[in-house]
């Protein structure tokens, strides 16, 4: 499945430009498409890339709140940009995009880190995505328009 490892790699360089641009991802994933209409050079945004995207951005405030929440340690602003942007993606695949399974979103998000941050960064990655894991059930049951989870039962 390259093509999809492909489409991650372009959706985590979306993610992070936005957050670098500190520009809406939906904006920046529109000036991407835009500039593959017209310039040779830059590849065209496939459609899994889209989705990743736009579902990341759709879900962008929930799932800032979950990684600042789980984060042992660490707040979001003092996470590296690279490790957060890949916490983000890999946060929104691992909840909301039910066609990937949990461990194919955790070790792609893991990959993405071995290539693009620090040495220490991949266990950091994993050690958060499989907390999340962990929690999805209860995590996917939005409360209300804040995306609050709803409260445990016994």
């Amino acid at each position: 499945m390259a093509a999809r490892n492909t489409a991650r790699k372009r959706a985590f360089q979306i993610i992070f430009e936005s957050d670098q641009r500190g520009a809406p991802a939906g904006q920046v994933l529109q000036d991407w498409i835009r500039l593959g209409l017209t310039d040779p050079r830059q590849p065209p945004v496939g459609d899994f890339t889209r989705r990743l995207v736009e579902g990341y951005a759709e879900h962008a405030a929930r799932i800032d709140e979950l990684l600042g929440s789980y984060a042992v340690g660490w707040t979001l602003d003092r996470m590296p940009v690279v490790d957060r942007s890949i916490l983000r993606l890999g946060a929104y695949e691992l909840i909301w995009e039910d066609e990937t399974p949990d461990a194919v979103a955790i070790d792609e998000a893991v990959q993405l880190t071995k290539e693009f941050s620090t040495d220490d960064s991949p266990g950091f990655v994993n050690g958060l995505l499989g907390r999340l894991q962990e929690l999805k059930p209860r995590l996917r049951r939005d409360g209300g328009p804040s995306g609050e989870a709803a409260p445990e039962t016994d």
